[in-house]
């Protein structure tokens, strides 16, 4: 049987922290930073953690060997 694939889209969004947590680009900084406060846009740096059965969906259906 061959190797399952991890889906490049995801490689490229999101990153596994060493506990197995997933982290994921703080979202709303694409475009249109001038309708945005400054507040809005110095805490929106960074990754963010996601939620637990978020990263569950995530591991199951689109990173085959997570850990």
């Amino acid at each position: 049987m061959p190797k399952m694939k991890t889906k490049s889209g995801a490689k490229k969004r999101f990153r596994f922290t060493a506990s197995g947590k997933a982290k994921h680009g703080v979202v709303g900084k694409r475009h249109g930073m001038s309708k945005r406060g400054n507040r809005f846009l110095r805490q929106a740096t960074g990754m963010a953690i996601m939620s637990d059965p978020d990263t569950r969906i995530l591991k199951r259906n689109f990173f085959p060997y997570a850990r």
